[in-house]
């Protein structure tokens, strides 16, 4: 009866973190060469500052608002 119990509990363990998952934010990275702005998920390199965001698409305009 115990391993029922907790094959139970990480089964609903398991499913409740798919349902928190979500997309990963862009943001608007700015090259420290020449100030050229990318829009990116992920860092570009050592060469890049992150600039402005998140944003919720992959043109980077609209923000995600932060409550």
């Amino acid at each position: 009866m115990k391993t029922s119990k907790r094959k139970l509990a990480l089964v609903l363990a398991l499913c409740c973190g798919t349902l928190a998952a979500a997309p990963a934010p862009w943001w608007k990275w700015r090259s420290k060469i020449d100030g050229v702005l990318i829009c990116s998920q992920t860092p570009l390199g050592e060469g890049w500052d992150r600039a402005y965001g998140p944003f919720k698409d992959a043109r980077c305009e609209k923000l995600i608002v932060i409550r």
